[in-house]
């Protein structure tokens, strides 16, 4: 039902942040964006949108096949102070200026154009006159070099597309609007800073244009999952789920299939004996999914939903000529049963039963360089059993991907043990919820041990890790603590660590002392790469005063 919820709108700060302290901290920060603002652009924000980087607890590169996963919102975000630009004479429909308060980030300004099946000079110059007219809007995204700004338009088509076109009968126009950012979660570190951007764009344009009320969070997930795709990235909704969805003190079970779903897990780590808290500690080897993404998370996509389909096959289950199953729709088929009969047990039990299916995925040797167990563009075409035309047209035709051996195996081997540990995971929660009073660290022990095997799965079968978070995760067990394993879309970024409470301080000290990068970087450096943090609510809209 959390996904159901309305997008929260707060009138004061203590509502949105219950916690005094915390609110207090953060009230310093909030104020200061609003005067920058002004300064800025010579009249007060209406409103600051909010939303949160996240970490993926456990449930890496499934959710894109329909598998569910269990991340939290962190306490660092993402806030824009925005409102309706001054109207001037000759001033665009919808135009945006947007500026950082990093100066690294330039200041930018654009203007979205409607896409028309081929205007003159004279309809592109009267365009703003004729906006309901339109079915579809163009906000030029150079997907090739990805700026800052890339993500603020990304966040800003949905919202055109959804309520300013023809489809959507609104005679109105979007309204001209200056945003002001400011950010602390780190850019390329697996927390999901661009989805954060991208989540907190969309929730201002939707604000600032009067259409959040009866926005439900599940459908601001799914127009942020759209959204990004604007910027090459073919997301599966687990990060946008988590920047919108979570609440304070607890992770979230997200599922996808049949739909959108998420139940509030409260975590037991303030119940056990000791205490625990989660570490995330960045890599420093930067993550830009969307530049690298034809190599690693968008081959990543295709390798397993062409092995859903190849494994289908070999399965005999059916599928239309063109279909693009995925696994999580594949196990249902298998199982010859209702989807809404199934309950998160039965998934558990499907998937145990299901997982030797899995090796008939695995090539023959004969042919292949030792150790290789992918096959080629051609055996992989072969094995669809489609045309080559037909498999372009399927696979290849809205995404860019480049290998020369294609990992159906190893990806789903992956997909099937981490969907049963995030389970597992979700399972140990559960039981130590419905034990009252303290736990021992029995419990902390079970959620570690399924974080490292997570963490394996992610280097050697998913192979979405990379040698300095590998360095990072063995240091860290080392280092005390219970489990570690990269959290995010990978190849570099952060891991995150379960970590006893009272040791965070000499855990975060030999982390320092034994990871390079680390040894010369000042306290100040150090606290932005390696720090604690307790889940956080989602994304939210502050309203201010006029």
């Amino acid at each position: 039902m959390a996904a159901q919820l309305p997008i929260p709108v707060f009138t004061s700060l203590d509502q949105a942040i219950p916690d005094v302290k915390t609110a207090t901290i953060q009230g310093v920060r909030y104020n200061e964006l609003v005067e920058e603002y002004e300064k800025r652009f010579g009249h007060k924000p209406t409103h600051i949108a909010r939303a949160p980087g996240r970490v993926n607890i456990i449930g890496e590169h499934i959710d894109y096949v329909l598998f569910g996963c269990f991340p939290a919102a962190i306490e660092r975000d993402i806030l824009i102070a925005f409102g309706p630009a001054a109207a001037t004479e000759g001033s665009a429909t919808g135009g945006v200026r947007a500026h950082n308060l990093n100066s690294k980030y330039q200041p930018q300004t654009f203007v979205p154009m409607l896409k028309t099946g081929g205007p003159t000079a004279a309809e592109e110059a009267d365009a703003a006159s004729t906006v309901h007219a339109e079915a579809a809007w163009h906000i030029d995204i150079d997907k090739r070099e990805l700026r800052w700004e890339s993500y603020v338009k990304a966040g800003y088509y949905g919202v055109l597309n959804r309520f300013f076109s023809g489809s959507s009968g609104s005679q109105d126009h979007p309204v001209p609007v200056d945003l002001l950012f400011t950010g602390s979660v780190p850019s390329g570190s697996g927390l999901s800073s661009s989805a954060a951007m991208v989540v907190a764009s969309t929730l201002a344009f939707l604000t600032v244009n009067n259409k959040v009320e009866g926005l439900s969070k599940g459908q601001l997930v799914e127009m942020a999952m759209e959204n990004e795709k604007r910027v090459g990235v073919n997301s599966g909704g687990l990060d946008q789920a988590a920047s919108v969805i979570c609440t304070p003190h607890s992770a979230i079970y997200v599922t996808f299939y049949p739909a959108l779903a998420a139940e509030p897990i409260p975590l037991p780590t303030p119940r056990t004996v000791p205490r625990a808290v989660f570490v995330c500690a960045n890599s420093l080897v930067n993550s830009d999914k969307a530049v690298t993404a034809k190599w690693h998370y968008n081959l990543r996509v295709v390798e397993t939903l062409v092995g859903a389909r190849v494994l289908a096959r070999i399965l005999g289950l059916p599928m239309t000529p063109t279909e693009r199953p995925t696994y999580r729709r594949i196990l249902t088929r298998w199982l010859g049963t209702s989807e809404v009969d199934l309950e998160k047990e039965d998934v558990k039990t499907a998937i145990e039963r299901f997982l030797p299916e899995v090796e008939k995925l695995r090539p023959s040797r004969e042919g292949r360089p030792a150790g290789e167990e992918g096959v080629t563009m051609k055996e992989m075409i072969a094995l669809s059993g489609l045309s080559e035309q037909q498999f372009n047209d399927v696979y290849l035709s809205w995404v860019e991907v480049e290998a020369d051996y294609f990992q159906l195996y190893k990806r789903a081997r992956h997909v099937f043990t981490e969907a049963l540990r995030v389970i597992e995971f979700r399972e140990v929660c559960l039981r130590a919820n419905a034990t009252e009073g303290e736990l021992s660290d029995d419990t902390l022990k079970q959620l570690g041990a399924l974080m490292d095997a997570s963490h394996e799965s992610c280097s050697t079968l998913c192979e979405s890790s990379c040698p300095e978070v590998d360095e990072l995760a063995r240091i860290a067990k080392s280092a005390g603590a219970y489990g570690c394993r990269i959290t995010g879309a990978g190849w570099g970024g952060c891991t995150v660590s379960l970590v006893a409470e009272d040791k965070v301080e000499e855990f975060i000290a030999i982390m320092k002392e034994t990871y390079g990068t680390y040894k010369e970087m000042s306290d100040e450096k150090l606290r932005e790469a390696i720090f604690a943090t307790k889940p956080s609510s989602g994304a939210f809209v502050l309203k201010l005063d006029a």
